[in-house]
This record gives structure tokens, C-alpha cells and sequence, in this order.
């Protein structure tokens, strides 16, 4: 649909392919379950001078333009998960009661996943792509664009080991290969989580890096 109307509005992109997605698998599973497969999404068009983005879930998009930078997240599930969380955070990995723990706290996350009181992620319900984070800046004031999987901004927002702008110059100088490299590294030295409480003692890391909007062809490094 992008390819075929470059100006689509994005969340009616994503909902149609949760739809598309949803009528593939709807005689074959059980789409409406709460442990259902699901997926943070990030969307970026650039059409009639601008750019626009769309959020969903625990990825983070970081747009550096003329005006500085800017960090667009969507928080809900991470601020619900910090309220239920105390149990997991009570043990650490390799504990014998971790497993129990993790199962119990993946459980009542489940329960609030697209829910109007918990937060939405792209799995079997449509209406989550219109709760999605969406925005527009100026193509000619973006300088650089980031955007990364939870498990590639562990270094900054969980580790406090990077600012943002650190980040962004590890992609821009080294590339998305270092950055993961750095925080496997950083992980590895604390592989039961104790010095950084998280569910995960690695996590999967994805990162893209974009440059040069509305100026030459945007690259990918």
C-alpha cells in the first residue's frame, strides 16, 4: 500500500495489514488468544516535503533535525510492566524460582495487551493501529533518523551506560553492528541481572540508521 499510495495514512497501512494478516491465520489459529504472536511496529514516510512517523509498542524512534532531537516512544507497555514487575525483580536469573516468576509476570501482561487499560502492540486486533504514536517534521530539517528495537537502546535507557546523542554516533561512525556489539558486551558482564534488573538477560537488538531526507537518496547503513 505504500509502494501504491506513497501518501497512505499510516495507521490505516498498519491496520490493513494486521487485517491481512489476521484473515492468513484465522482457520488455522486461535488469533484472539492473549499469548497470540505480536510485534512492536515503527513506520516512516517521507511524502510532499515531509516525514512522518508512526510508534507502536517498545520500539524507539530518535529523529535528529534542525530543531534538536527528538525521542518518540511508546511507554504504555513499560509503564504498566513496571507495576507488575516486583515479583520478577525480587529474583534474578539462574534462580530457581525465576522461571515461575517470569511465567507469572508474562501472564498478566498478556492479559492487558491490547486492552484499553493496558497498551496495544500490532497482534490480531486491528484497533491497535490507531492507538499507535503518530507524527510529521519537516523532510528538510531531518538530519538523521534512528530507529531500534528495545533490545538495541538497553545501553542508554536501561544501562544508563549512553545518552541518545551517543547512540546516534555510534550508528553514524561504526554502524549498527557496533552498537549490538557494545550491548552484548554489556550484558554479558552481568548475565543474572543483578546490577541492571530486566526480564530478558539479553534481548533481541535491531537497529536501522537514515540520512540525507529530502537533500540526496536516504541510505542505509
Amino acid at each position: 500500500m505504500l509502494t501504491a499510495q506513497p501518501g497512505a495514512d499510516l495507521a490505516e497501512v498498519l491496520e490493513e495489514a494486521i487485517i491481512a494478516v489476521r484473515s492468513r491465520h484465522g482457520d488455522s489459529c486461535v488469533v484472539d488468544h492473549p499469548g497470540t504472536p505480536s510485534s512492536t511496529v515503527i513506520l516512516l514516510q517521507e511524502h510532499a516535503d515531509q516525514v512522518h512517523y508512526l510508534v507502536l509498542a517498545d520500539s524507539v524512534l530518535l529523529l535528529d533535525s534542525t530543531d534538536g532531537l527528538q525521542v518518540v516512544t511508546d511507554d504504555r507497555e513499560a509503564a504498566f510492566a513496571a507495576r507488575v514487575r516486583g515479583d520478577l525483580d525480587a529474583t534474578t536469573n539462574g534462580m530457581p524460582e525465576r522461571e515461575s516468576a517470569l511465567a507469572n509476570f508474562m501472564t498478566r501482561i498478556q492479559a492487558y495487551r491490547n486492552r484499553p487499560n493496558g497498551f496495544w502492540a500490532a497482534a490480531a486486533i486491528p484497533e491497535a493501529a490507531r492507538q499507535a504514536i503518530t507524527g510529521s517534521v519537516p523532510a528538510a530539517s531531518v538530519r538523521r533518523v534512528a530507529v531500534l528495537t528495545d533490545g538495541a537502546t538497553r545501553l542508554v535507557d536501561r544501562f544508563e551506560l549512553l545518552d541518545w546523542p551517543d547512540l546516534l554516533d555510534i550508528l553514524d561512525t561504526a554502524g549498527p553492528v557496533e552498537l549490538i556489539r557494545r550491548t552484548r558486551e554489556a550484558e554479558a558482564s552481568d548475565p543474572h541481572g543483578r546490577r541492571w534488573k530486566r526480564g530478558k538477560a539479553t534481548d533481541d537488538a535491531t537497529a536501522a540508521y537514515c540520512t540525507a531526507f529530502a537533500r540526496t537518496a536516504a541510505s542505509l547503513h
